[in-house]
């Protein structure tokens, strides 16, 4: 009989594969600004590395905030990585709308022409459930998360379009892990500093 105590902490039998629209949650004891207690979502997965941005990072700025030349926009900007903190990048769910988008999975795409979305933005045709701003990127090089997998920083799951384009607090961390139960709900309860329980 396998003792599940002896290896708590580990990912275990998670056998999801990183890939474009998949999600990355961060193990408990992940430590960084960016990345602990982070949901990551794959844009690109490859041989060559991923891209991916975290989701549940706001920085409490809207676009326009951020932004000059740009309308107001009830769109919250999130940290999306410590890559190419200086520029902005955007999820949405508007493809007919915005030329040159990258598909992800269903009705989800990355990108695309943000003249046009900024005027879009200008004519109020998007809702702020419609488009998700970023700064920065997260990235992996060749093999590099392959291995953070291996050594069990990551839990890959998965999470629909909605929830995607919802999930706006720090909170999700923890939501996530519940709903995939058994230990995973367990790690959700786990303090963030484990000598201060």
């Amino acid at each position: 009989m396998v003792d599940e105590t002896s290896d708590f902490f580990g990912v275990g039998k998670n056998k999801i594969n990183p890939e474009k629209g998949k999600v990355l949650i961060a193990e408990p004891f992940l430590e960084g600004r960016y990345f602990k207690r982070s949901l990551v979502l794959l844009v690109e997965c490859n041989q060559n590395g991923a891209v991916g941005f975290v989701l549940n990072k706001p920085i409490n700025l809207t676009i326009d905030e951020v932004l000059i030349n740009i309308a107001h926009f009830e769109g919250e900007v999130f940290i999306g990585g410590p890559v190419d903190t200086n520029r902005i990048y955007f999820l949405h769910t508007i493809p007919d709308l915005i030329p040159d988008s990258i598909h992800i999975f269903e009705n989800l795409y990355w990108g695309g022409d943000f003249v046009i979305l900024k005027n879009l933005i200008e004519q109020k045709v998007v809702r702020p459930d419609q488009v998700r701003f970023f700064a920065g990127y997260s990235g992996w090089s060749i093999g590099q998360l392959s291995d953070e997998i291996n050594e069990n920083s990551w839990l890959v799951s998965q999470l629909g379009v909605q929830e995607i384009m919802n999930c706006n607090n720090e909170r999700l961390w923890a939501q996530s892990l519940r709903r995939m139960g058994g230990r995973y709900k367990m790690w959700s309860n786990f303090p963030e500093n484990p000598g201060m329980n």
